[in-house]
């Protein structure tokens, strides 16, 4: 047997995989499985997205490869999308690279950027992809602590103590998640000045800020910020477009070419019809937005009554595709109430304890669910 790179030794297969695979195989047996764990939108795009993709593929270079870059057409509708959304100004040329999701943008970024023995701060709770391409990538993790008691917010005192002679890249994400935390105008200016003084690359996960909250944000909006961040986007949740993949990150040019480095050594393009799906779906006005909202509204209500039924606590003010809810005392391990749940009950919930040893003693709830099957589940637990 050939043996596989040492590497492999510092990661596991992503939960998600694992447990969605658990979750087929019950379904498979006859278990009418609820699945509330994965924030993969269960909502049709917009028509016209559908439409552009469709008259796409009569295009005579459809079915070639495209340009590593995207389309002129797509980077100049995302920086549209920014300018409009955001009031951030991007030179389509330069400060934009559309990506196949923006999942594959941590990979080209740490890829671009990280050396052996570099250090990358990312937040407890946080998304589990930071870490493991952290170690991927032969790069050393380090956790910042984000606390219900400072309201999910960085910890400055500490950072400000932190030795970061070693760290590179330091991974952001607001509007939160798992937590469902707002972005702070003033988070974002102090994390840029702390930045600057530190020589530290800041990257802003940002693919909830249409969902549910007040007004999109974007750190580029902050000034001074193109000097020292970079974000990435996606259309995954804001347009229905998971599966669609696609993505985009956004920045100063020099930072874009280091990353078009690597991503154009490991990709061909994508899809020509995508693209042009995606550029329809940029253009979406305000009542796109207004839409799903209203849709996740009632789904949140009803997601805010399962919590209760089970003894959890909830911010109601949180946003973004989740309910992120703190378990009764004495409930347990996050896990093994999730697990007892999902065997009992037939409902899949996302324990928190996978994005972070502050997740102990929460549970995450999607909103990715009809209205229907949430009172279902909700009618299970009362049963």
């Amino acid at each position: 047997m050939i043996a596989t790179a040492n590497r492999l030794a510092s990661v596991q297969e992503y939960y998600f995989s694992r447990k969605l695979r658990e979750v087929a195989q019950m379904i498979q047996a006859g278990h009418p499985v609820i699945n509330m764990g994965i924030g993969s939108p269960d909502l049709a795009p917009h028509p016209e997205v559908i439409d552009a993709l469709s008259k796409a593929m009569e295009h005579p270079r459809a079915n070639m490869y495209q340009s590593y870059q995207g389309l002129p057409e797509l980077r100049s509708a995302i920086a549209s999308f920014y300018q409009k959304h955001y009031q951030v100004n991007l030179d389509s040329n330069a400060e934009v690279l559309p990506l196949m999701g923006s999942k594959e943008g941590i990979m080209h970024i740490s890829m671009a950027f990280l050396n052996q023995g570099d250090q990358v701060l990312f937040p407890n709770p946080g998304y589990p992809t930071y870490a493991a391409v952290t170690k991927l990538v032969e790069a050393e993790p380090l956790l910042y602590d984000l606390t219900a008691a400072n309201h999910w917010q960085p910890d400055f005192e500490a950072l400000e103590a932190l030795d970061t002679s070693r760290v590179k890249i330091m991974w952001i994400n607001y509007p939160h998640m798992p937590t469902g935390t707002e972005a702070q105008a003033e988070t974002f200016d102090r994390l840029i000045a702390w930045a600057k003084t530190r020589n530290v690359l800041l990257v802003n996960d940002n693919p909830y800020s249409f969902v549910l909250t007040q007004k999109p944000q974007s750190i580029l909006s902050r000034p001074g910020a193109m000097e020292v961040a970079i974000e990435l986007n996606s259309l995954s949740k804001s347009f229905n477009m998971a599966g669609w993949r696609v993505g985009m990150l956004c920045g100063k040019a020099t930072t874009i070419q280091a990353v078009l480095k690597v991503k154009s050594n490991m990709d061909s393009g994508m899809f020509f019809g995508v693209q042009q799906g995606a550029i329809a779906a940029l253009q979406a006005e305000e009542s796109w937005f207004e839409s799903l909202n209203t849709i996740y509204r009632k789904r949140r209500k009803l997601v805010e009554k399962l919590a209760t039924k089970l003894g959890a606590e909830f911010d109601p003010e949180s946003v973004g595709l989740f309910v992120w809810a703190k378990l009764p005392k004495g409930a347990g391990d996050a896990e093994v109430f999730i697990d007892k749940i999902l065997q009992e009950q037939h409902i899949f919930i996302t324990p928190g304890t996978i994005f972070g040893s502050q997740g102990e003693g929460y549970i995450r709830f999607s909103l990715c669910v009809p209205e229907a099957t949430i009172e279902d589940a909700i009618k299970r637990i009362e049963s």
